[in-house]
Parts: C-alpha cells; structure tokens; sequence
C-alpha cells in the first residue's frame, strides 16, 4: 500500500488521516508494545504514547522502507524508555551472579503454538526479555542493543543467552508435563 498521501495527510493535522493510520497500525503495534511489558494496560499505555510521538515526528519520515517498520521502530524505542522509566520493572533485572541454571546448548524441536511460545517469553525476567526481544523478535545486534540500553554488548550477549537457556529449559519442562498428563490419562 502507499502510504505517501495518507501520510501527507497526517502531518497536515488531518484527523481522519491520523485515525486511519492509527486503525491501520495499533493493533500490530500494540502487540510489540506488549512483549516488552507485563501487562496489557502497561501495552496500551506504550501504544499511546508512541503514537503521540509518531504523530509529533511524522513529518520525519522519508518515505524510505517500510512505514510499519519506522513506526514499529519508535514502538520498541518507546517501551524501552517505559521500562527505564518505571520503577516497577527495575527489580526484576538480572546481573552476571544470576541463579538461573543453564539449559542445554541444542536447538531443541519446538512442538508450540505461538500463543505458548509468547508466553514462555513473558515469564522471562524484564532485562532477559527486554533483550531476547530485541535480538531475536527484533532483530537488532547485540552492538545496537548495547547502544540502546546504554550497557556492555557482552552483558546483551550473556542476557540473551541465559534468556535462550531459559527457555529451553521451560520449554523442556512443558514437554515433560505434557508427556506425563498424556501418559497419565
């Protein structure tokens, strides 16, 4: 779709412009918002406030790749300043003395729907998350994702492994459950 118009539109102050790109883009939106929070309330709040700044920078973009990319780009930025910001998401972060055990280093077959795998993301601690999301949802490198969380790219790369180990091991632990139910029944 070319957005060009519509988007000339919005930076014009066009209400129903802003609302046709807002009904086009928040419910995608909203779920970026929400991998990087705890609940859904604290997603929405996100979404407000990067549409506020989607609509003060509008005129920014270039028209250069994707316009869901250059808003989901303002999203993820948004709920990382969320996250700094709240006080509530700060006691959760996890340093290199971590108690969490490492799981296995194999790639093991995943028999889940996204739904659970979402989910198994969300039980992650935020800083665990927070990066897993970046680099693997996201697809930034642990040198941008050290930049944009202002900390070392080996402590982006260590999180995002004990993320990855994480879940292995919940993922494991699901299968077993699963295997025991069935066996069970």
């Amino acid at each position: 779709m070319n957005y060009t118009e519509l988007v000339k539109d919005c930076v014009r102050g066009k209400a129903k412009a802003q609302k046709q790109l807002y009904d086009m883009f928040a419910e995608n939106m909203l779920g970026v918002c929400y991998r990087y929070t705890r609940s859904l309330t604290d997603a929405e709040d996100v979404l407000q406030d990067g549409f506020v700044k989607v609509f003060q920078n509008l005129h920014q973009y270039k028209f250069e790749g994707e316009l869901g990319g250059w808003i989901r780009r303002i999203m993820v930025n948004t709920a990382l300043n969320y996250l700094k910001r709240e006080s509530r998401y700060h006691h959760d972060e996890i340093g290199e003395d971590s108690s969490y055990q490492i799981a296995a280093k194999d790639n093991p077959e995943l028999h889940l729907s996204a739904k659970e795998i979402a989910q198994l993301i969300r039980k992650l601690p935020t800083g665990y998350r927070t990066i897993f999301n970046l680099h693997a949802v996201e697809g930034f490198t642990h040198v941008e994702i050290a930049k944009m969380l202002e900390i070392n790219e080996g402590t982006s790369r260590s999180q995002y492994a004990r993320a990855r180990n994480l879940l292995i091991q919940w993922y494991n632990q699901t299968q077993s459950f699963k295997v025991s139910n069935y066996v069970g029944e």
